[in-house]
């Protein structure tokens, strides 16, 4: 396309292109899951090359940013009501973060799975104040003209957010030991090892399992306590792990594992540690519907089952 209409268009795919990482961003982490994300970005883009009065956007990244939160805010209002019927844990879809570990961000608040699941259960504005200002490092000043409200409660949304994600979950350890953990638990687990399992669990240890309601394996309800947890993973030691491929990939930050069997995905797995040593939070992510885009970024070697992408549990 040539003349003023064609510039005018190119202008507006620069302008939407330089920003849709950090609008992708926001949306992932409001919604927690890439297909409602990537729905907001496309309606944002829509609406931006549609717009009459492009020319008098001073601050594109304010405006778009500005559209993209409030649409998210409906779309959390509307998830929520699909939320309440979900059958089982309800888990944010893991998302690759190996190339982009802020993930459009200022730095990588609020993308761990622990995080977010914490931002499930605030209001959309309590979540969408926390977004900004953790993730984004935005003023107040801004984040308030975003919810179109006084910049005092735009801080006290973004302190209950804060005190609800502090109550609900300690600091994390550093990658290198939270990994450590993760391949421990694989060798544990896969032995079927109680004892080993038990000793890497913290005191009061959950197992979050997402299953949708449509997978056998995925616990409906979530297993808490260091020795129900170990018993519940060493229950099913013997059939789970039999012929699976486990391919380590870094998802929401974190070290974290898809594993497959004859070719295709069965599980996402991660892991919250307490500290360098113990393992207080275990997430599976059962339900295909959210394998998906995770199994496809990974580009495993050809070869007979067994770990891939990444050391080896056996050698951590």
């Amino acid at each position: 396309m040539s003349g003023p209409a064609g510039t005018d268009l190119d202008k507006a795919v620069d302008d939407f292109s330089a920003q849709k990482g950090r609008l992708f961003g926001i949306a992932y982490r409001m919604l927690g899951t890439v297909a409602d994300a990537e729905d907001i970005v496309q309606d944002v883009w829509v609406k931006w090359q549609s717009y009459a009065d492009r020319e008098s956007v001073r601050d594109v990244e304010a405006f778009l940013v500005t559209m993209t939160t409030r649409q998210a805010i409906n779309a959390t209002q509307t998830a929520r009501v699909r939320r309440e019927t979900y059958i089982g844990p309800w888990l944010p879809e893991p998302v690759d973060t190996s190339a982009d570990p802020s993930l459009g961000a200022e730095r990588a608040a609020a993308l761990e799975t622990a995080v977010l699941v914490v931002l499930e259960k605030m209001t959309p504005t309590e979540r969408a104040a926390f977004v900004l200002r953790e993730a984004f490092d935005y003023p107040y000043g801004r984040i308030a003209e975003v919810l179109d409200i006084k910049e005092p409660a735009a801080r006290k949304l973004v302190s209950r957010a804060r005190q609800a994600i502090e109550s609900d979950r300690q600091v994390s350890v550093d990658t290198v030991h939270q990994r450590r953990l993760l391949a421990a638990f694989l060798n544990a687990a896969r032995a079927g090892e109680f004892d080993d399992l038990e000793a890497l669990f913290a005191t009061d240890v959950a197992s979050y399992s997402d299953g949708g309601g449509v997978v056998r394996n995925a616990s409906r309800i979530p297993v808490f306590g260091r020795t129900r947890v170990a018993k519940y993973v060493a229950a099913f030691s013997s059939h789970f792990w039999t012929g699976v491929a486990i391919d380590w990939i870094d998802a929401n930050g974190r070290a974290s594992v898809v594993i497959s069997r004859d070719g295709s995905p069965i599980a996402w797995l991660g892991v919250g540690a307490a500290d360098d040593e113990t393992i207080d939070r275990l997430y599976w992510v059962f339900n295909p519907a959210k394998l998906g885009r995770i199994a496809q970024a990974l580009h495993p070697a050809s070869r007979s089952p067994g770990e891939r992408r990444g050391e080896p549990a056996s050698r951590a």
